[in-house]
């Protein structure tokens, strides 16, 4: 749990770099300009992370079913190796996916555009690119199948899975202990999913405007928001930043002494 935590943390970390920095310079700058180059970067690099983080909320859906439906095989299910090479697969298959449309077929734009947002989607850049994307439009949607409704339904069957198994526990507490651990991961799903796929799922026609505050979710605020939803609710971790206060109080006033 904890390895694919990091992980988590770790992407989080790239998506919000990826936005935020040019998002507060635009904020205090009066000329709010991108390089297509600088744009084409940032809306890739924000598909493979988005790409990313989809598998790795659905590889931890399964991690917590493997955990509390067959807790004495988990060891062995869930090894080191199989972990590597999850995290080596959805990072080379996002790479793979997310740029295979840029590849085959570059964005043309043919003048300076106006973009109403605060990075560039890939959305937004269909509606001022010049020539034909059709194929962008039927790439997002297949992409957006396997990344943005298949990881969601697999979620869902683990989650059925879990909580049949909860019930079967007789005592209250540790039904409720099984559900703590689940809470975490449900919040950051629900909130990661429904605001992907409200912009992803049934827009490759056209851009809304009103959209950008949808990404703005799962953009900036979910990333924000990760750590304070697992650590709040984690036990150990509470246990640790408790000792890591102690620590630092305990060094000052021995210092002042």
């Amino acid at each position: 749990m904890y390895y694919f935590l990091c992980n988590l943390s770790f992407l989080d970390l790239c998506y919000s770099s990826c936005t935020v920095p040019k998002l507060l310079f635009d904020v205090l700058s009066k000329e709010r300009r991108i390089s297509v180059i600088m744009c084409l970067t940032q809306m890739e690099i924000g598909l493979i992370l988005g790409g990313i983080e989809c598998i790795l909320l659905a590889v931890m859906a399964y991690d917590r079913y493997i955990a509390i439906c067959y807790p004495l095989y988990y060891t062995v299910i869930m090894s080191w190796r199989l972990c590597r090479h999850i995290t080596i697969i959805s990072w080379f298959g996002s790479i793979i996916f997310s740029s295979f449309p840029t590849i085959v077929q570059p964005l043309v734009f043919c003048k300076e555009n106006q973009l109403n947002h605060f990075f560039c989607e890939i959305l937004l850049l269909l509606e001022v690119a010049c020539g034909d994307v059709s194929f962008y439009k039927i790439t997002i949607s297949a992409i957006g199948f396997f990344t943005l409704l298949a990881p969601p339904v697999f979620i869902v069957g683990s989650y059925i899975g879990i909580i049949i198994s909860i019930l079967k526990i007789h005592s209250s507490q540790g039904r409720s202990k099984a559900f703590s651990t689940c809470a975490s991961h449900l919040t950051v799903v629900m909130m990661f999913f429904g605001t992907s796929m409200t912009m992803y799922i049934g827009q490759s026609r056209s851009f809304s405007p009103y959209l950008k505050y949808v990404s703005l979710v799962y953009m900036v605020i979910t990333p924000v928001l990760n750590p304070l939803i697992y650590s709040l609710r984690n036990k150990d971790v509470k246990e640790a930043f408790k000792k890591i206060l102690t620590r630092g109080l305990v060094l000052q006033l021995h210092h002042v002494q």
